[in-house]
């Protein structure tokens, strides 16, 4: 399985860079990898809805401009369907079995994703109805994307 996960913006934390460089590591044994930073615009805190929605239109056209059209495509989006550990290894291994091998996920920006990006994704995932930092996904998103593998190789490790 090909999975390649595109995100919004530079991760600049040392403890995030070292916490996805370790899961991209154990992900190694499962599948092909790939990370993919697209640049993030400059948004003051002060944006009015038509400045945010300018932001996210281009970070939006960063990210198409990055994804593989033979590949399924999974945005992470808090209004997306809220999976357990276990439903999402099932929701990949079903992918798997139905010819899915090259799977996307984009994690947007601060502000979100852009409904140009939302309208290619073919299932919108939830991971909390809260709000977490971009940054802080990735490395909930590979972390998840492990536990996955070895909930369905019926590994040790999810307890």
């Amino acid at each position: 399985m090909n999975i390649t996960i595109i995100s919004v913006g530079r991760i600049k934390e040392k403890y995030l860079n070292e916490g996805i460089k370790e899961f991209s590591k154990r992900l190694s044994k499962y599948c092909k990898l790939k990370l993919v930073e697209v640049n993030d615009e400059k948004a003051p805190e002060n944006l009015s809805e038509a400045e945010m929605e300018i932001v996210k239109k281009k970070e939006g056209e960063r990210i198409l401009g990055k994804l593989n059209e033979n590949s399924y495509i999974i945005t992470l989006c808090i209004d997306g369907e809220s999976l357990s550990s276990e439903e999402f290894s099932k929701k990949l291994d079903s992918l798997a079995l139905s010819g899915n091998s090259n799977i996307t996920f984009i994690i947007g920006g601060s502000l979100g994703l852009s409904q140009d990006v939302i309208n290619k994704s073919h299932f919108k995932l939830s991971f909390s109805k809260m709000t977490f930092p971009h940054q802080l996904m990735k490395l909930i998103l590979l972390e998840q994307i492990y536990r996955a593998f070895r909930i369905s190789r019926g590994e040790p490790y999810h307890k």
